[in-house]
């Protein structure tokens, strides 16, 4: 049997990430171990492979699927769907199928191989009020009380604030949730926890 019959069978025909049935293609995992092909190729539409390829075509509601797909029995499945939600990771979403995913270690170990190659900081990053890098998901406490823009609302001293997100474009600007709002906060006045 060919890999590409293979991988039909095993997908049911449609793309192994998105459940899509249209323009599938053989995908081979970067960096995988020595496996058999089919263990180290997975069954994906265009327009999963266009995005896995360049990222500057990521939609990151696109990779939405992941949250059915993360749950693949499949280990390429697995390893394309972490380093995917890693990558994104700082859309808040992604950290929190990340803090669920359940993978066997040599298939994290796996996965973490291709992380180094394919994530790219863009050049922002994220520092609290000591110089810590903070990162999507991380939790801050408040160094000092700040007065929210556009409300009456002071978000005091000492408050936590958890599973915060990163701003892309600026790297003094997080978000998270203060007294159930969602709120900007400037990374001068935060202290990782």
């Amino acid at each position: 049997m060919s890999l590409e019959q293979d991988l039909r069978d095993r997908s049911g025909n449609v793309c192994e990430l998105s459940g899509s049935t249209e323009d599938l293609d053989i995908y081979a995992v970067p960096n995988s171990p020595d496996l058999p092909e089919v263990e180290t190729h997975i069954f994906i539409s265009e327009t999963c492979r266009m995005q896995l390829e360049d990222k500057a075509a990521i939609d990151p509601n696109h990779w939405r699927c992941l949250n059915d797909s993360m749950w693949s029995m499949v280990p390429a499945v697995q390893v394309v769907a972490y380093r995917m939600l890693h990558q994104l990771r700082a859309e808040g979403w992604p950290q929190d199928l990340l803090d669920m995913m359940y993978m066997e270690e040599t298939v994290k170990d796996w996965a973490k191989a291709g992380i180094s190659d394919e994530t790219e900081t863009k050049g922002v990053v994220h520092r609290d009020s000591n110089g810590v890098v903070l990162e999507a998901g991380d939790s801050v406490v408040l160094i000092k009380d700040l007065k929210v823009k556009g409300s009456s609302m002071v978000a005091k001293q000492g408050t936590a604030v958890r599973r915060i997100s990163l701003d892309h474009e600026n790297e003094k600007y997080i978000e998270g949730k203060v007294d159930g709002q969602q709120i900007v906060l400037v990374t001068d006045y935060v202290k990782k926890i």
